[in-house]
């Protein structure tokens, strides 16, 4: 059995601007319980820093090594949950890739859930060969949450710690969850924000109360903001410090209804 381990104290509950592999590399082995980000797509979106269009053997040796240490630090039992578009230009099936690298290097996969999210573009525009077999192209309106699991598909934890109710344990088990895009990227000025929705979705059906949520790619704060308000401890890592300001903005607000919540509870 693997020994899980605790997060330093000092990395406990922070957001932090800085590059996420830095900042793993300070993390014991072993130590996060869930693992819910979504990385860059290399699809030419405009970030404040990260530059979004590399070649793609750039793009995913950047990626490998920082899921390379998510790998090392979740615990035994723990989840990874990787939001990913399946397919971008140059027909590259990133979901598929990025899979296959996860169970080449250990993880078990769990889960495939489709989030269909009804892409506006997809109504809008044609690809490929127009009316002709030659060479078409098929559009998504949907991404792929893919989730996997370390060393086995049971993640420990108390009964009592468990605050997803019977009608979302009965809804959310099935892989197909119809969730509009984030309408609010504009606000954040980020432009690939996914939903809080999903993000609660993901953490109340693989994570308990008190577990340790990891976002190395946290951008604006939509992982730790609703890690918080979920009684999540929580660590969110970006490059960006605009969006590590923003990140930093939600998680306080939703700490402070957490904490006006428990009052009005206690009279």
């Amino acid at each position: 059995m693997i020994e899980n381990n605790d997060v330093p104290s000092n990395l406990e509950n922070v957001v932090l601007c800085a590059d996420c592999e830095e900042v793993l590399k300070q993390l014991p082995d072993n130590c996060i319980d869930i693992v819910v980000t979504s990385p860059p797509y290399n699809f030419s979106r405009k970030y404040d820093v990260h530059n979004d269009n590399v070649d793609w053997e750039g793009y995913f040796n950047k990626l490998y090594k920082t899921l390379k240490e998510c790998i090392r630090v979740i615990k035994f039992g723990g989840r990874i949950a990787i939001v990913i578009e399946p397919c971008f230009s140059e027909y590259v099936p990133t979901h598929h890739i990025i899979s296959n690298f996860m169970t080449e290097h250990g993880m078990l996969w769990r889960n495939e859930i489709e989030w269909e999210k009804n892409h506006y573009n997809c109504k809008i525009t044609a690809w490929g060969s127009w009316k002709s077999p030659s060479n078409p192209y098929l559009k998504y309106t949907w991404e792929f949450v893919e989730v996997f699991s370390k060393g086995s598909i049971r993640h420990n934890g108390k009964s009592e710690n468990a605050d997803i109710n019977e009608y979302e344990f009965k809804k959310w088990t099935k892989a197909r969850w119809i969730i509009a895009p984030e309408q609010r990227m504009k606000e954040f000025d980020h432009p690939a924000t996914f939903p809080e929705k999903l993000v609660t979705r993901i953490l109340k059906l693989f994570s308990f109360e008190g577990d340790v949520v990891l976002d190395p790619f946290n951008g604006a704060g939509t992982t730790t903001k609703v890690a918080k308000e979920l009684n999540r401890r929580y660590i969110g890592i970006d490059i960006s410090e605009e969006y590590t300001r923003k990140a930093k903005e939600r998680t306080e607000l939703a700490m402070k209804k957490s904490r006006a919540s428990r009052q009005v509870k206690m009279f």
